[in-house]
């Protein structure tokens, strides 16, 4: 099939649950649009099952190599495979995964796999197709006026419906229930034009999603039990068959199963593929992940540089709340704590930087002291003693700075600077250190010179090598190469000796 209408950009709209039809003498741009029946036959468009349409333009990307979800990081040799098959095979999906694991985001991404415009009956509730009507009133339109009957052009942004179930939902939200106030108008209770439809067939000939779909009381999944099988929907006691032609996809987390809510088994059958999701497997991953859906920080005059070091510790911070044993691993560790951790971070660092008349932003080791409060609300700590909610994440961020120190500092380069700090003062760091200090530190003590540069190169900025020196000495210190006091929010480091 050849899509008659002309490519637009229109990735920006906002889906709906409602139809929004666009007449062709709307559209200036589209004149060639067919505005009737007869003119659609006449055109070069056929009707096709939305799963088929799906696959045909799925089948195209990866023929071409373009990926079906560009925005989705870390999923490439795991779940893409997976739901690429489930795609191709035509079946209705249901993603398990934690929270904060893009299940929603690939859901809404599916649109873009839609033709980007679809012809409907003119004033059609459940998107009629003009050759095969199911509604009573595209029937009854199409049996009068015949090729003169009106067409109307749907957006395929506007073909995607979703719900979040929630214990409240009822059948009526879902499927559809009697209007009184078209009773009211004079219509027989017994007549079709009476209903009006639910989320579900107003997404006919579209994707219609589920979000948390275990919280769906019982009694009302199995309403979508005929959705999903026979591809029709029976609304109250009408003698009426109506159809559908849609993709169902719906996402649960996996404790979802047995704790807040059950997935009835006859439903969870008649989902054709099963599509476990994960949280990245790498910290490089989880940085680009970062990179790519944390705000920008943007004031005025002001200047943000995040080193690579310090983004791996926020990585690390949630790569290690994955694995620890006092963290609840159930309710999963979201990538949006590294992400808010991220915005924090530097949050923190553009107040100090700010505060000291700087115009340069690059956060520090010091400025992972504000990590907590982005933190906490994230993850559940597993403990009934109080206070130890501040020990755990304390440990969580110590852990991922030492991580990345080894990681990062050679160990060949710091003998010579643990020699160095024999006899030496101790050296004060802080939020209110100035960058410059720590550039003039390395003149006092050159034998940090090695580390910094092996971690940020020779030509860094003196906020860059502020933030590298701070992981050196801290990192000597979690390593119990160096001692280290704290008071308030400055810190000493010195020799062990």
């Amino acid at each position: 099939m050849v899509d008659p209408v002309p490519s637009a950009d229109r990735s920006n709209q906002t889906p709906s649950d409602h139809v929004a039809a666009v007449r062709p003498s709307d559209v200036a741009a589209m004149p060639d649009l067919p505005a009737n029946l007869g003119d659609l036959r006449g055109s070069r468009w056929e009707s096709m099952p939305v799963k088929h349409e799906i696959r045909r333009n799925a089948a195209e990307r990866i023929r071409r190599g373009m990926p079906l979800f560009p925005h989705v990081l870390g999923y490439e040799d795991t779940v893409f495979p997976q739901l690429e098959n489930a795609l191709l095979a035509g079946h209705d999906i249901i993603f398990l995964g934690e929270r904060g694991q893009a299940k929603t985001r690939m859901i809404r991404s599916l649109v873009d796999l839609l033709d980007e415009w679809m012809p409907i009956v003119e004033g059609s509730e459940i998107n009629d197709d003009p050759y095969a009507p199911v509604s009573a009133h595209a029937r009854s339109l199409v049996a009068e006026a015949g090729d003169e009957t009106p067409i109307a052009w749907v957006h395929r942004s506007a073909r995607f419906g979703e719900k979040l179930a929630t214990p409240d939902t009822a059948i009526a939200d879902l499927i559809g229930e009697v209007d009184p106030i078209r009773v009211a108008e004079g219509r027989y209770l017994s007549d079709e034009l009476t209903l009006h439809y639910g989320l579900v067939p107003r997404t006919n000939r579209g994707i219609f999603a589920i979000n948390e779909l275990p919280d769906l009381a019982e009694r009302i999944q199995v309403g979508l039990l005929n959705v999903l099988e026979e591809r029709d929907i029976q609304i109250r006691g009408y003698k009426i068959q109506l159809p559908l032609d849609l993709l169902l996809v719906a996402s649960a987390n996996p404790e979802d199963y047995t704790n807040r809510g059950r997935l009835i088994t006859p439903l969870k059958d008649r989902f054709g593929s099963q599509v476990r999701t994960h949280y990245p497997l790498d910290v490089e991953t989880e940085v680009a992940i970062v990179e790519q859906e944390a705000d920008p920080f943007t004031v005025d005059g002001v200047t943000v540089s995040v080193p690579d070091h310090m983004s791996d510790i926020v990585a690390t911070i949630s790569q290690l709340a994955r694995q620890s044993p006092h963290i609840s691993q159930r309710s999963g560790v979201s990538v949006r704590l590294s992400v808010s951790n991220q915005e924090t971070m530097v949050a923190n660092a553009a107040r100090r930087a700010l505060a000291a008349g700087e115009t340069e932003v690059v956060p520090r080791v010091c400025d992972l002291e504000a990590l907590p409060a982005s933190t906490a609300g994230k993850i559940e700590i597993e403990t009934l003693e109080e206070g130890r909610d501040e020990q755990v994440l304390d440990h969580l961020v110590r852990s991922a700075v030492l991580t990345v120190f080894r990681e990062r500092v050679r160990p060949e380069t710091l003998t010579k600077v643990v020699d160095a700090f024999e006899g030496h003062d101790p050296i004060e760091t802080g939020e209110d250190v100035p960058a410059c200090s720590y550039v003039e530190l390395l003149t006092d003590l050159p034998e940090l010179g090695a580390p910094v540069d092996s971690l940020v190169g020779e030509q860094a900025s003196p906020g860059v090598i502020a933030s590298a020196v701070e992981l050196v000495l801290e990192g000597l210190h979690l390593s119990k190469r160096l001692n280290k006091d704290a008071v308030g929010g400055r810190a000493q480091y010195r020799s062990r000796g």
